[in-house]
């Protein structure tokens, strides 16, 4: 892990903000809705203190969570979804694996073959290694970008093999429509950083969703979540 979270010169204790941090991240709720949420128990904080716990400490607690270890075997769901940003189009592009684990996201203002490539770049560098097939859409510039970047990766281009990439983006639209939107590219970047590593801790993978299974996942996941924020168990 990275260095330890600091909460100096912080007057509301740890188990307060990261309290406040995980609702934002984890479920679609607005910064004032978290902030109703906490003076329900007790708790009063500003909106605007919730937004500065965030920025601060969302990023923080994902620098200190656990990647899962990368594998050949591994299956590259690869889409892209249109964000409107100040009346601008970007495409959020992003990557999963066989399990609906986010991989990588990227926001670039271009839907073409260098999007596609640096998103492939990033991946390799991040993961350490190619997987074993790659499915996309129908979309000509991951095929053009797979055979620059990893030509002897197995490619499937199907629309109907790739409603896990799709499905993927669901949740993200369920917190664009609770934010109403992003003001700027670098603010959606920051916001999906945090947002789907978080999302990769406290879903269990579709191997394991039973009842049981799921309820001793979400139990292990909030115990590395205090762990990451320096919380007490």
């Amino acid at each position: 892990m990275s260095k330890p979270v600091s909460y100096k010169r912080h007057r509301f204790p740890p188990e307060i903000i990261a309290y406040a941090v995980w609702l934002y991240f984890r479920f679609p709720l607005s910064l004032r809705l978290v902030e109703e949420m906490l003076l329900e128990r007790g708790i009063a904080v500003s909106y605007e203190t919730v937004r500065r716990w965030a920025l601060k400490f969302g990023p923080a607690y994902t620098r200190r969570l656990r990647r899962k270890a990368p594998s050949r075997r591994d299956i590259w769901h690869l889409d892209e979804v249109v964000v409107t940003i100040s009346g601008k189009k970007h495409w959020l592009w992003r990557a999963v694996d066989q399990d609906g684990y986010v991989l990588d996201e990227i926001v670039q203002s271009r839907r073409d073959t260098e999007a596609a490539k640096r998103l492939l770049k990033r991946l390799l560098r991040k993961q350490g290694c190619p997987p074993r097939r790659m499915i996309t859409d129908k979309l000509g510039s991951y095929a053009a970008a797979r055979r620059q970047v990893m030509p002897d990766v197995e490619h499937r281009s199907h629309k109907g093999l790739n409603n896990r990439a799709e499905n993927s983006h669901l949740p993200f639209r369920r917190r664009e429509r609770a934010m109403q939107g992003f003001r700027a590219p670098r603010y959606l970047q920051r916001f999906v950083s945090v947002f789907s590593a978080v999302r990769n801790l406290f879903v269990p993978p579709r191997s394991s969703r039973s009842a049981p299974a799921t309820h001793l996942h979400r139990l292990s996941a909030m115990a590395v979540w205090k762990a990451v924020a320096k919380i007490a168990a």
